[in-house]
């Protein structure tokens, strides 16, 4: 990897190893951009912000940063060879011991249901688990089109729920819901955070302003999971007024695909 510090210096190239939760795997592509803390004292010291602030976020996602060359790596010189090799045996063994233990419940459960009654209640809790929460927004300047304010609240439910991989997402002007089903295959899900919360603002104030409705009253962003050879999650903004109700589709990039117009149906 190779951080760009903030303080001047050319950006430089370094080596680390850090635990990433499971879920978030997603959020972290081949040659992608990550927001990282360093010491400017130890520029060996590097460390993923698994959860940056809003505007970190932001600045990881537009900017284009080249890789450092091979020869601005740097590494901590107190380590030497041999004691690196062991650490990254030792870093080896951890992973190796943690896969093994992330995989014992399951297998062991599975273990224990052959000898399970088909009709046990146990076997069903233990198989699948299925889950519905929201959050209401409030205050002066609490709307969710608030810049920021639709992925920190993302970021709340997430943590309610305990999994970033959910089936549907609902948003409205003060209000946010999730829901999900662990017995869904994966290409009926998709990943909280990897939703394009900085521009559904922009589509909603589009969607309000171009589908003919002259006093729009309230809005609704349903966010749902692909079909068919669709990529990534669907997202469709529904208005509505005096003169009806429109809405308008984008992809999971923020691009628009599809307008319905008042009276145009759909």
């Amino acid at each position: 990897m190779a951080p760009e510090p903030e303080d001047g210096r050319p950006a430089y190239r370094v080596k680390i190893t850090q635990h990433i939760n499971l879920v978030d795997l997603p959020a972290y592509r081949p040659r992608g951009i990550a927001v990282v803390e360093y010491r400017p004292d130890k520029p060996w010291d590097v460390r993923i912000v698994t959860r940056p602030a809003p505007e970190w976020s932001r600045r990881a996602e537009e900017a284009e940063i080249d890789s450092a060359p091979d020869s601005t790596l740097v590494s901590n010189p107190d380590v030497d060879e041999g004691s690196w090799c062991l650490l990254v045996l030792l870093a080896f063994l951890a992973g190796a011991v943690l896969v093994a233990l992330l995989f014992r419940g399951p297998l062991f459960t599975a273990a224990n249901d052959e000898d399970t009654p088909p009709d046990s209640p146990s076997k069903s809790s233990s198989t699948s688990r299925t889950f519905t929460t929201s959050t209401t927004v409030s205050g002066p300047s609490s709307s969710l089109l608030a810049f920021g304010r639709m992925r920190a609240t993302a970021m709340e439910l997430e943590s309610r729920v305990d999994t970033a991989y959910v089936t549907e997402v609902t948003i409205e002007d003060h209000r946010m819901a999730v829901s999900g089903d662990s017995t869904r295959p994966p290409t009926e899900t998709f990943h909280l955070q990897s939703l394009p919360y900085e521009l559904l603002p922009t589509l909603v104030r589009e969607a309000r302003t171009t589908l003919g409705i002259r006093t729009p009253e309230t809005w609704r962003i349903d966010i749902t999971p692909p079909t068919g050879n669709g990529v990534g999650p669907r997202v469709r903004i529904t208005v509505t007024g005096p003169e009806g109700t429109a809405h308008l589709d984008a992809d999971a990039t923020g691009r628009v695909v599809d307008r319905r117009g008042v009276g145009e149906g759909g």
